[in-house]
């Protein structure tokens, strides 16, 4: 039986390994951001047309905090200009993750839902979000709605996708037992098929929500005054590229923290899968 004082002396070298496996992340990052700044010192580009990180950093600062005005009208108002474009992404997402999935279920566990509804989902999918644009502004106006409505194209059709190979990829032989066992179809829908799908409904819950922030910037450009996309669009006229790789970064960011959350979620919800995956067997 191991005793507490055997378990101990082991505890500073598990945190030394955790913090050095923090470290491989940074690698990376750290070693492009580098050759950007010596690069962007060099003089081969103007600072203006290609602006080093520490400038980036400043401009980034200031949007944030407003500790010297320099980004002019933006000076302070991140957090604003993030909130409205968090809340079009999410309120496209979470429409697009509703409606996907209750679509996609249906079609992979009806054959009635597949002949009807699958054809036509099949035709709009290769229409790109932003053809949808002039239609949006015309049914919508200048406003939110028009911009929900292209994050919510552009996060639909992936959930749609990955929940309808979720449903159709269950293993037969657990729709078998159910039936074995007396299950209905109601019962081996919610219990056995839709327990089994979730892996890939996850999987495209993850693409979608980065497709919902790339759509976003998109829509920001077009249809609202507000938001990251619309500063990185005007900061463009204004030749303030500076704005416009912070507003980039910051895109980038809150995707990553919204894929972190979605993350963290799908590991309480598939906790079953951790004793039979290689992700589980490595986490």
């Amino acid at each position: 039986m191991t005793s507490v004082t055997d378990v101990s002396p082991a505890r500073p070298a598990f945190r030394l390994t955790r913090v050095f496996q923090g470290l491989e992340r940074l690698i990376v990052p750290a070693l492009l951001i580098a050759g950007w700044e010596a690069f962007a010192r060099s003089g081969v580009l103007p600072p203006a047309l290609l602006p080093a990180p520490s400038a980036v950093l400043h401009a980034l600062g200031d949007w944030v905090f407003g500790f010297d005005e320099t980004t002019q009208t933006y000076s302070g108002h991140w957090l604003r200009d993030a909130l409205a474009s968090a809340l079009r992404v999410f309120g496209g997402f979470a429409l697009a993750s509703l409606l996907g999935i209750l679509a996609g279920v249906a079609i992979g566990w009806s054959r009635l839902f597949e002949k009807t509804l699958e054809p036509t989902l099949q035709m709009l999918r290769p229409i790109p979000p932003v053809s949808w644009i002039p239609l949006a502004i015309i049914w919508f106006g200048i406003a939110d709605k028009p911009a929900i409505f292209l994050v919510f194209l552009g996060a639909f059709f992936p959930v749609l996708m990955n929940s309808i190979h979720g449903v159709k990829t269950v293993d037969h032989n657990l729709v078998r037992a159910g039936a074995m066992m007396g299950a209905n179809q109601r019962q081996m829908l919610t219990d056995i098929v839709l327990p089994a799908a979730l892996p890939s409904i996850f999987a495209g819950l993850r693409i979608a929500v980065g497709s919902a922030w790339m759509l976003t910037v998109t829509a920001e450009m077009v249809a609202v005054k507000s938001g990251l996309g619309y500063v990185l669009w005007d900061s463009y006229y204004f030749l303030r590229y500076d704005i416009v790789i912070a507003a980039m970064i910051s895109i980038g960011l809150l995707g990553y923290l919204s894929d972190l959350g979605l993350k963290a979620i799908m590991a309480r919800a598939l906790r079953w899968q951790r004793t039979t995956t290689v992700q589980g067997r490595a986490g």
